[in-house]
């Protein structure tokens, strides 16, 4: 897991800022983990360059790497290398998945932003349906306090807020991650301060409040 559980902040004297490549010309392939929507993945966009001021780094730099991530989209690599140049930004692999600013800050952007799966669906599309070996829906409608969680990404290296409910259980929480961030809920492991969430333990059982974080360790899919 190493340190993608935690916001990066490197110095350029430890870390591959000093190296710099060109925008590579070609959009990385990639499979999301349940099919996507163009309104799912518009969603999921939207959410992260929401909150991308919140972690490490320069306001100034995430705007560029928004807008350069938006010329990558629409093909315009030679704008997209203007503005990554404009603002000064390396590229030690020659992708926006990783890269630093002039003063050693270090800058991760998630796949979806930069392109859209092999297995975006239409709206509508039968391909949304579950299919009979797909995890079980959400088990009831969350009751209790409703409680603004971070959740840290171990897979994507990046933070989603979600809210949670004091009377439902781990699992249950798991499953609205699961939908929200395609990620299947048999693959999260849930830890605060240390400890393990138990799926069948509640929220409340754990004392969870308002802005606190709880990491989300993903295991590799089967």
């Amino acid at each position: 897991m190493g340190n993608c559980l935690f916001p990066h902040r490197r110095r350029s004297s430890d870390s591959n800022s000093g190296k710099n490549q060109s925008l590579k010309h070609e959009k990385p392939k990639w499979k999301a983990e349940s099919p996507l929507t163009e309104k799912q993945l518009r969603n999921k966009r939207d959410e992260f360059w929401d909150t991308s001021i919140h972690y490490s780094g320069r306001k100034e730099i995430w705007d560029a790497l928004k807008a350069a991530a938006y010329a990558i989209e629409d093909d315009d690599f030679e704008l997209a290398q203007a503005i990554i140049d404009g603002a000064v930004i390396s590229l030690p692999n020659g992708t926006l998945l990783d890269c630093y600013d002039e003063l050693g800050n270090r800058y991760q952007l998630p796949i979806y932003c930069i392109c859209a799966p092999i297995n975006l669906i239409e709206e509508g599309s039968q391909s949304e349906s579950p299919s009979p070996d797909s995890e079980p829906v959400i088990d009831s409608e969350p009751s209790g306090e409703e409680i603004i969680v971070k959740f840290r990404i171990s897979s994507t290296c990046m933070d989603v807020k979600m809210p949670v409910y004091a009377k439902e259980t781990i699992a249950n929480a798991k499953k609205r991650l699961a939908v929200q961030e395609s990620i299947k809920a048999s693959r999260q492991r849930w830890f605060f301060g240390g400890k393990l969430l138990l799926d069948k333990m509640k929220i409340e059982d754990h004392k969870l409040h308002h802005g606190f974080v709880v990491q989300a360790v993903v295991s590799p899919g089967e």
